[in-house]
């Protein structure tokens, strides 16, 4: 059994966050109190396989930061998402599709075909 309060501060800390750093607590379509939010996460829920028990869409928001809620097949956890740092380095690409189909075929059977089995 996981307690989604202590779950939550623990993902925050792992993160170098804090409690305090919260700027709002909700969804995608509204917003609650963050009081109301520890509130209502300090309870135990079962976070293995099996159904889903924590609402999928809620988000944690603070500065360029998140925690969305992620599962697999009824197992739940936070994620931490920020905004990544820009790059320094610019550079030109030919191509976002740096394979044709027949060079991806072509270069995955060289690779199979030369292999030592």
């Amino acid at each position: 059994m996981s307690n989604l309060k202590e779950e939550t501060i623990e993902k925050l800390k792992e993160n170098g966050k804090s409690p305090e750093e919260i700027k709002w607590v909700g969804c995608k379509s509204f917003k609650i109190p963050i009081s109301e939010f520890w509130k209502l996460a300090d309870e135990f829920y079962d976070s293995s396989y099996g159904s889903t028990e924590v609402a999928e869409d809620l988000l944690i928001v603070g500065d360029n930061w998140w925690l969305e809620r992620h599962e697999y097949d009824g197992a739940e956890w936070w994620e931490y998402k920020a905004i990544p740092n820009e790059p320094d380095k610019t550079i030109d690409v030919p191509s976002l599709f740096p394979f044709s189909y027949n060079e991806r075929y072509f270069y995955l059977y060289d690779f199979y075909d030369k292999r030592a089995f």
